[in-house]
């Protein structure tokens, strides 16, 4: 298992890789289910400006910028998380075992987003969302996690 250290350092690939494929599937899902691309972007505003940035459908320093953050940096947590207690340290690891821990670490995020978080505090695009376009952006945020993580072991970080 890796440090904490470690997996700061490493963490930084998954999470971020994991952040803008999951984004880009909001996106997409957003603008096939609400007409508007920025809708599911705009909604982790929530946790600073409350049900007003689950209605809003533009695109908006205040709700917009403040959605990608919030998005971005629950995706480089989980990235940090993912290298600290998923990730192999096998420096071989193969694509397919990388994909089955990110999925594992996927299902974790999404039972902590949606089953133990206060719902203040959810991702927000539940709301503007259905379930298969959510299956879409965890599918994203899995495939970024194991693509993420393998370019770390491919790079050497420690």
């Amino acid at each position: 298992m890796k440090t904490w250290t470690q997996a700061l350092r490493a963490g930084v690939w998954p999470g971020m890789a994991a952040g803008v494929l999951s984004l880009g599937m909001l996106a997409w899902r957003g603008r096939k289910e609400t007409g508007s691309a920025f809708a599911p972007v705009n909604a982790p505003s929530h946790w600073l400006w409350s049900d007003r940035a689950l209605r809003r459908d533009d695109a908006s320093w205040r709700y917009t910028g403040v959605g990608l953050l919030v998005h971005q940096g629950a995706a480089l947590f989980w990235g940090v998380l993912y290298e600290r207690f998923f990730a192999s340290r096998q420096p071989a690891h193969p694509l397919h075992a990388d994909l089955r821990d990110a999925a594992v670490a996927t299902a974790a995020a999404a039972t902590v987003d949606f089953v133990m978080t206060p719902k203040r505090f959810t991702p927000g695009f539940e709301k503007r969302l259905s379930v298969q376009g959510l299956v879409w952006v965890y599918a994203g945020f899995a495939l970024g996690v194991a693509l993420g993580s393998r370019a770390v072991r491919r790079r050497g970080v420690r």
